[in-house]
């Protein structure tokens, strides 16, 4: 019998699902052709369920639920919260752009980014090997679906085709790791999971053959080499509001999945999974910093920065177990935390800019079309030279601190292989430099090639102001959100 307790921890999972299933049909009626109707509900809703996500992790609620299919923990609802947040802002930013480009013929921008969002939390909040590789499947489809919703456009549909025959190569793989995980444990609980590999009565070999296809899942999902082809060209050819909804907020489900899989299911395996993860953030930090520096094409250019800042984010995890010693758990995978929240903040900044100087019949997403940004509005190129100041580590922004704070956690161990992997992301951050501060010379010193007004509504002007500040307000005062990542990650690893 299923106790009270349980519905606590999934209330805002099951809000979010009747409210998405209600804008679903109260969308069947509305005939505007901005989709006001449903664009309001979509962000009441957003706005209702971030408050509540927010309210469960102030709380510090660790609650299991549902025979422990479920979790509800101080991590897991931050990341929610955060998450949430991150798909109203892209919501907000991706109305005007969609609208010009017919893609609001029916509500599915707006349902199908609701259900996305429930595959975050049902990622985020799974403690059970098939709780978390549904709510994975849930995201994965409601992306297909709206990487090909320019039904129109060719370009689309490509990026659609290959995400779709990767996305599920990728699940396969994911699939059976956790398949072979079963055979060997006997288990799809987490916890017992991990109760059945520190016993020491199962076969390393078979359960490091699982590890690894879970491993490789897991970094087609984050987008690291040598599982991101899939990247480049999806956030080109994806509409931009698209490639905004994708590249954001499943950042931070795809953190909780590693957390919940590798940290809380296989943590008595770190000595193997940490070695995987070195060799993936080592392949990530040199192919997409160098291969951005050959971009023109600035959501190409972004893609292959995401793929070098998901870099960071896996030395941050790989530096949480020494020597069989957990002492620095959770300053390293706080850090790591701290990368991706602060990594997704930026990311909505930049992307808005670009959706912001897209009109009707123009895409505005190749580098040149940055020219002279700055005589033609200087609180717009302030914001897009701030989130390229960020992503490259510059001081006082928050990817500085971001940077310095994975950094810390490889060098407090101490381990001669850690140092030198801190040195070398040092270096491969002065090459990404490069291609970030090329956009902004651009921006400040080159002539406009285009002289059209930039027009935007009051709320994104807004949105967006408040965006670009907090990329640098976070830079100058760090310490709250670096100190709520810790003790999010500290509650996590004490239950």
């Amino acid at each position: 019998m299923i106790d009270n307790y349980s519905w606590i921890t999934v209330y805002p999972e099951i809000v979010l699902l009747a409210l998405a299933c209600l804008i679903t049909l109260v969308d069947l009626g509305v005939k505007s052709a901005n989709r006001t109707v449903t664009y309001g509900l979509t962000i009441l809703t957003l706005a209702l369920v971030a408050l509540m996500q927010a309210e469960y992790a102030i709380s510090g609620l660790n609650q299991y639920g549902f025979s422990k299919l479920v979790i509800s923990d101080q991590m897991g609802n931050w990341l929610k919260c955060f998450s949430t947040l991150a798909v109203l802002v892209t919501l907000v930013y991706s109305r005007p752009y969609a609208r010009e480009r017919d893609m609001l013929r029916g509500g599915e921008l707006f349902t199908l980014s609701l259900f996305g969002l429930l595959g975050m939390f049902i990622m985020i909040g799974g403690n059970n090997f098939l709780v978390i590789y549904m709510g994975l499947e849930l995201l994965t489809l409601s992306s297909y679906a709206l990487v090909a919703l320019r039904r129109d456009s060719e370009v689309a549909t490509e990026a659609a085709m290959k995400y779709f025959v990767l996305g599920a190569m990728a699940s396969g793989f994911l699939l059976y790791g956790m398949s072979m995980l079963y055979g060997a444990t006997g288990s799809l609980d987490v916890n017992e999971v991990a109760q059945a590999i520190a016993s020491g009565q199962i076969k390393h070999q078979v359960l490091v053959f699982g590890l690894v296809f879970i491993v490789a899942g897991l970094a087609f999902k984050l987008g690291v080499v040598p599982f991101h082809m899939w990247i480049p060209d999806v956030y080109q050819g994806a509409p931009t509001a698209v490639t905004l909804l994708i590249g954001g907020a499943p950042k931070l489900a795809a953190f909780g999945i590693f957390i919940r899989l590798l940290v809380e299911g296989m943590l008595p395996l770190a000595l193997d999974w940490q070695q995987m993860l070195m060799l993936l953030a080592i392949g990530s930090l040199v192919v997409g910093n160098f291969a951005a520096i050959a971009q023109t094409n600035l959501k190409r250019m972004l893609a292959f920065s995401t793929i070098s800042q998901m870099g960071f984010v896996l030395l941050g995890l790989m530096s949480g177990v020494i020597n069989g010693n957990t002492i620095s758990t959770a300053d390293a995978y706080g850090s790591a935390m701290f990368y991706v929240v602060t990594y997704v903040l930026t990311t909505l900044a930049s992307f808005g800019i670009i959706l912001l100087l897209s009109r009707k019949g123009f895409e505005s997403e190749e580098i040149a079309d940055f020219a002279g940004l700055n005589q033609r509005s200087p609180l717009y190129a302030a914001v897009m030279a701030v989130c390229l100041f960020s992503l490259a580590g510059i001081p006082p922004m928050v990817g500085f601190y971001a940077k310095l704070s994975v950094l810390q956690a490889l060098i407090s161990s101490w381990q001669t292989v850690h140092i030198g992997l801190a040195v070398f992301a040092v270096m491969m951050s002065l090459v990404g430099a490069f291609y970030y501060l090329r956009v902004v010379k651009l921006m400040y010193f080159d002539e406009p090639i285009h002289a059209a007004p930039i027009e935007a509504p009051m709320d994104i002007r807004m949105v967006l102001a408040i965006n670009g500040a907090l990329v640098l307000l976070l830079g100058l005062l760090p310490g709250s959100l670096m100190a709520l990542c810790a003790r999010a990650v500290a509650s996590m690893m004490a239950a």
